[in-house]
């Protein structure tokens, strides 16, 4: 793949749809990239300190060659940065520099950023346009893709937030070289989650080629990236707003995971990658223990994450909590729907299905096993 031909997967939704490209160099050409959209000289940049330390000068290099002018609101770097107080900073900055309904701001960063700036976005002026340049793995497969924008509250994670689609989304492969392995392992999280989802043979490459992608294989980044955004972009195509149940299924392993991340106070302790991977592995369990699964997917799946150098055991987190505990986290997960929390189970690699018989105690009686074992 040349630098000046990068994938392009469409996301095809209903008067809404919107290109996602795939590739490396797409940063150094954000301005010509965006073309049309940015219709003003200034073009508003919402980002962290830690990736404005990183691609300041090349966003404004970028701009600066289409005639644009980079106009900055640099947050905090975390996951405590999606609140209300940094929404409102947020569009407050939105509105000083008189962003219109048909304008386009910049969400440039990880999951943080893009969900929270895309939150603001949905609301500001009820509604005007943003472009997601997300610098992570985790937000190049995951969060900037599909308009789930959302902040946290202390009741539970994403629980206030709006489906509001990005313009287009650049997802530039260079800037993974950027990463600390820690967070790129995380990231990657969500890239195995599509082949267990629906994707055996998915699966099968990343049990191949996964160890080189983290390594720093480029072609297998831009193949890992393009592939799960395809993934993503067709089950979104299907539903849009998680109605049908469909686009339920890319959540495989986050009710276990966010319940994970709740009783770590969501801090760096437990990244939300590395929660998601023990998740999946939960879920794998427990569908074993529900006769849907055979043990050896279960432990294959967990044998993945090892050979990866990431957790695939609860007990690895070193919690001092029981399962019922755990299980109380799960009551506050958005998903909960009549009272009932649907769960996504596995008959096996790639056969991911909504139960929606699962009964909480049960649950809180397998987490209970797995934190003592």
């Amino acid at each position: 793949m040349s630098v000046t031909e990068p994938a392009t997967i469409p996301v095809a939704l209903s008067g809404r749809s919107y290109e996602v490209r795939v590739g490396p160099g797409l940063l150094a050409r954000l301005g010509a990239e965006c073309g049309l959209l940015l219709r003003k000289d200034s073009v508003p940049v919402v980002t962290d300190a830690n990736v404005a330390a990183l691609y300041t000068d090349a966003v404004e290099a970028s701009l600066a060659a289409v005639g644009k002018q980079a106009r900055w609101l640099v947050l905090p770097a975390g996951e405590k940065t999606k609140d209300w107080a940094h929404l409102a900073q947020v569009i407050d900055f939105l509105l000083a520099e008189g962003v219109d309904r048909g304008d386009h701001i910049v969400a440039l960063g990880g999951g943080v950023i893009g969900d929270l700036t895309g939150f603001a976005a949905a609301v500001l002026k009820r509604g005007c346009g943003f472009v997601q340049v997300p610098t992570t793995l985790l937000a190049q497969v995951d969060s900037s893709v599909g308009g789930k924008t959302a902040i946290n509250v202390p009741m539970g994670k994403n629980l206030v937030g709006a489906f509001h689609q990005p313009g287009l989304v650049l997802a530039d492969t260079d800037v993974l070289g950027t990463l600390p392995p820690r967070e790129l392992r995380a990231g990657y999280a969500e890239v195995v989650k599509y082949g267990l989802i629906d994707d055996a043979n998915f699966f099968a490459w990343c049990e191949a080629k996964g160890p080189a992608l983290l390594a720093g294989d480029a072609a297998a980044r831009i193949e890992a990236v393009s592939r799960s955004v395809a993934a993503k972009a067709r089950v979104v195509a299907e539903d849009e707003r998680e109605t049908t149940g469909t686009r339920a299924l890319l959540n495989l392993g986050h009710t276990f995971g966010h319940a994970l991340e709740a009783e770590t106070g969501y801090s760096d302790t437990l990244l939300h990658g590395e929660a998601v991977a023990i998740g999946m592995v939960l879920a794998a369990r427990y569908s074993v223990r529900r006769g849907l699964m055979q043990q050896a997917d279960a432990d294959r799946i967990a044998a993945h994450f090892e050979a990866c150098d990431m957790k695939a055991d609860v007990t690895e987190l070193g919690l001092s909590c029981d399962g019922r505990r755990l299980a109380d986290h799960m009551l506050h997960d958005k998903k909960m729907d009549a009272g009932t929390l649907p769960f996504l189970l596995m008959r096996g690699i790639g056969q991911t299905f909504l139960a929606k018989d699962v009964a909480i105690d049960d649950v809180a009686a397998f987490l209970d096993r797995e934190l003592k074992s």
